[in-house]
């Protein structure tokens, strides 16, 4: 049972992510019902049901604002594993980090300020600005929501909320700035 499940608020916006026992529990609970399951069966000495893959809350919760911190892998699957320069995908290790004001210019280490580039913009450009380095960012950086990377985080989940809401495929990304803090 290593497979996580969807948990969708009751408004059916996305909430995390969890493991499928603990989606069951909420079940049995009646504290969410469910909206996607597999074939397979999750049984015990008196009960059958479905193994669940997006399951719902009965009852909306309101959750605090919950700030992602700016780390290399949040940062990453925020900008899709492409460099915000050339729009190369190389792969994450030929990716850096790139501070778009350098901090030897003052710049900051927070979500605006940090994009993905790879190694050969990222040196190319130094500690320019990019205007100076006459390199123009594909995308404008933005801190994401916390539910925004639940979503890149795991693509099945992402895929599973996107066929729900009746959405395309890759919608998550106009969620993502849509829904940026």
């Amino acid at each position: 049972m290593s497979k996580q499940v969807l948990v969708l608020n009751a408004s059916y916006e996305p909430l995390s992510l969890v493991s499928i026992r603990r989606a069951v529990v909420l079940l049995l609970r009646e504290k969410a019902e469910l909206v996607e399951a597999t074939q397979n069966m999750v049984r015990s000495t008196t009960q059958a049901m479905p193994v669940p893959l997006v399951i719902r809350l009965v009852k909306y919760v309101r959750l605090p604002h919950r700030r992602v911190p700016a780390t290399r892998t949040a940062i990453m699957l925020r900008d899709a594993y492409t460099c915000q320069y050339c729009g190369d995908t190389p792969g994450r290790a030929q990716l850096t980090v790139d501070h778009v004001v350098p901090r030897s210019r003052g710049g900051t280490h927070d979500w605006e300020n940090l994009v993905t580039a790879c190694k050969r913009c990222n040196q190319r450009k130094g500690s320019h600005l990019p205007e100076e380095a006459q390199m123009l960012l594909n995308r404008k950086p933005f801190e994401p929501s916390y539910v925004a990377l639940v979503l890149l985080s795991n693509p099945t989940a992402a895929a599973r909320w996107e066929s729900l809401m009746g959405l395309q495929q890759g919608h998550v990304f106009t969620v993502l700035e849509q829904h940026a803090v």
